[in-house]
């Protein structure tokens, strides 16, 4: 197979690479070749004489890690050898002539593309593999690769934040495992969820193509999911064409999603934020019923004992602590009384009373007493028609209304289950960023286009009167255009359900804010709650809590292991063993 390989890269007018010392001497392909790639192994199967070893590389696959076999033009006699350990990759294989290549003159809007340097940088990288449910990196072989030629780690940094918000790994075939064709590939590309820039992942793989061609590579593959239709769309549209190799992967719990068929087409209307907790549950031998999909409820049955939910809502929280948390004034009231720090809150009244409450603290927020995800909220309102027109607005949503202090500060949401932190995150507002061409609405459309695929469907910028008051407060309208490279906040709300994004924060939380979330846990006494604070600074002791919610979204946490103790939560007995 190495000799059909080589002749025919002859054939196709490619000359061998160079081996180095001796001038002239033809380079010598490695032998069953696996390239150790951090989240597993690239065993390249076009260097393999013998399917029976290949197989046998698949199955010596680490716990843990996620191995490949690529370059399989016949994957079905591999999969033989071992047909109950292996499968068939129901991914397609695409290919970039680097030679016919050329690189887009079009400027990176918002993010730098950069190489690995620190270690912060892989904990950045392994953060954003969860979030996306991708195989992490192993930190110590990163670091210890990261000056190899064979392994190139491509980073997109946000501008504004200096956020890790993308990361693609190329491999150097020809450095890797002396490939005569002179090839590469491009594996484990992500994007985060919250990037608010357009263009990371062509950012990405424009970057490997351009280093990999500057090398006298000739080609650059993918591998792509074959219903991953956004993906296909990119890298057609950059020039890849389609080739006939194949991959093979082991069956293990990691690969699963891929070989079995879903447990029931009861979970197809399951939000994320009920599927995260099916899933989990279902990895430990729970029954799942899934009762109404379209509204999140499930049962979930582990050794005689049921429990029923409603996403992160369950049978363990009772009436009384749900009708706490969901009327505004009790929550602050309750919290205040076991001196907690809360904003001060009235009652919409008169306009008089109204005016009155907004001279007292110079500005306000408006909300719905009962309301939730964001709807009906105005923030920052310094005038008596900002405040009685965002009443009649907040009034759609309930039929009472609070006027709350206006308390700067960064958004700060902590998950508390079973009256123990799990995880924190800052939520920002939307915000888009100028191309110098497209109006503000049509960045707005754009970026709520990326939001909602990002978050199935989830999370979109509405095109409100609060919308429209936050760009008209920046000078902004909706039909102007945004010059290039500049940041426009769009909503003065981070509610992830009106276009906001969310940035784990779990690791740089101060002890206060710690003990304070705990605290307020117990006095609403409830099992699980998302806690809305306002804070100068995450590592600082300063706060206000404005807010308690009984149902918060897990799935906007991950990589924290949100869904993992709420599980253990509702069944102790089926506890993992990195749990507290």
């Amino acid at each position: 197979m190495l000799r059909k390989r080589t002749n025919r890269a002859l054939r196709l007018g490619r000359r061998p690479i160079p081996a180095g010392d001796k001038p002239g001497e033809a380079l010598r392909p490695q032998a069953n070749a696996a390239v150790a790639c951090g989240w597993g192994r690239l065993i390249a199967g076009h260097t393999f004489a013998n399917p029976a070893d290949i197989a046998q590389a698949l199955i010596a696959e680490q716990p843990g890690q996620r191995d490949i076999a690529f370059y399989l033009d016949k994957p079905h006699v591999v999969v033989a050898q071992a047909p109950h350990q292996l499968f068939v990759d129901p991914s397609e294989a695409y290919r970039l002539n680097l030679s016919s290549y050329r690189p887009s003159k079009a400027a990176r809007r918002g993010f730098t593309i950069r190489r690995l340097r620190t270690r912060a940088d892989i904990a950045a990288i392994n953060a954003l593999y969860r979030s996306r449910r991708m195989v992490p990196v192993d930190p110590a072989h990163l670091w210890a690769s990261r000056a190899d030629r064979q392994l190139i780690y491509a980073l997109a940094e946000d501008v504004a934040t200096g956020e890790i918000v993308g990361v693609a790994m190329g491999l150097d075939h020809a450095e890797a495992f002396a490939d005569p064709d002179g090839g590469s590939s491009l594996w484990a590309l992500a994007v985060a969820p919250q990037a608010g820039c357009p263009g990371i992942g062509e950012g990405l793989t424009r970057y490997l193509a351009e280093h990999f061609q500057a090398r006298g590579r000739a080609y650059m593959d993918i591998s792509v999911l074959h219903d991953n239709r956004s993906a296909i769309a990119l890298y057609e549209k950059l020039g890849f064409q389609n080739i006939q190799v194949f991959a093979v992967k082991r069956r293990n719990a990691i690969n699963e999603p891929l070989f079995v068929e879903p447990a029931s087409g009861a979970d197809d209307g399951l939000n994320p934020y009920a599927r995260i907790i099916v899933d989990e549950a279902r990895r430990r031998g729970i029954m799942v019923e899934v009762i109404d999909a379209e509204n999140g409820y499930f049962r979930l049955t582990f050794s005689g004992r049921s429990v029923v939910c409603r996403e992160s809502l369950s049978e363990l929280t009772s009436a009384v602590a749900m009708s706490r948390c969901a009327d505004k004034r009790v929550t602050l009231r309750l919290l205040a009384d076991a001196g907690l720090h809360v904003p001060e809150q009235v009652l919409a009244g008169t306009a008089e009373d109204n005016q009155a409450f907004l001279r007292r603290h110079g500005a306000v927020v408006v909300k719905p007493v009962d309301g939730e995800q964001g709807k009906g909220i105005a923030v920052n309102l310094t005038s008596s028609e900002e405040v009685e027109a965002a009443v009649v607005a907040a009034g759609k949503f309930g039929d009472r209304v609070v006027l709350e202090q206006f308390c700067r500060g960064e958004d700060l949401r902590i998950v508390v289950i079973n009256h123990k932190v799990v995880a924190a995150a800052i939520r920002r507002p939307a915000t888009v960023v100028g191309d110098g061409e497209s109006t503000v609405g049509q960045l707005i459309d754009k970026q709520s286009r990326r939001r909602a695929a990002a978050t199935g469907g989830e999370s979109r910028i509405p095109v409100d009167g609060e919308t429209r008051r936050c760009l008209a407060g920046h000078g902004y309208r909706l039909d102007d255009v945004l010059p290039h490279g500049q940041s426009l906040v769009v909503r003065n709300t981070a509610n992830l359900h009106t276009g906001g994004t969310i940035h784990d924060v779990t690791g740089q939380l101060h002890p206060s804010l710690r003990t304070a979330a705990e605290m307020a846990s117990r006095v609403l006494d409830i099992p699980v709650t998302g806690l809305d604070f306002l804070v100068p600074a995450v590592d600082g002791e300063k706060y206000v809590i404005i807010e308690a919610n009984e149902r918060p979204g897990l799935a906007n946490h991950e990589p924290q292991p949100t869904a993992q103790r709420f599980v253990d939560l509702l069944f102790p007995r089926t506890r993992t063993e990195d749990s507290p």
